[in-house]
């Protein structure tokens, strides 16, 4: 099992949950994140004044996926999140170790 977290635009949230959808994906999680990357932030005016935002605002996702379907969520994940433009996001795998389904006490890829 691997959990797949990935970081988006908000707007793109849809599209991705559609795609995870598609693949088979049941359920996911979704944070409300801010940060920075290389763009290291962006210049906005507001009422004329020009101002710096240091941390541009990103959703972050996170799906555990068999290992098996991790390579067809990453490449669902980076095609429905791509806009071409700087700040689209970032996807990380993480190995997981263990998962149990607290009601029924399924474990592994049966708690997925």
């Amino acid at each position: 099992m691997k959990l797949v977290m990935a970081i988006v635009k908000p707007f793109k949230l849809d599209e991705v949950r559609e795609a995870l959808t598609s693949l088979g994906i049941e359920g996911l999680t979704v944070t409300e994140v801010k940060g920075y990357g290389r763009q290291k932030g962006q210049t906005e005016i507001y009422r004329g004044a020009e101002y710096a935002v240091n941390f541009l605002p990103k959703l972050k996702i996170e799906v555990v996926v068999a290992s098996g379907l991790v390579d067809k969520t990453i490449a669902a994940i980076s095609a429905a999140a791509k806009t071409g433009n700087i700040g689209d996001g970032k996807v990380f795998v993480v190995p997981v170790e263990q998962a149990l389904r607290i009601r029924t006490g399924e474990t592994n890829d049966d708690a997925i």
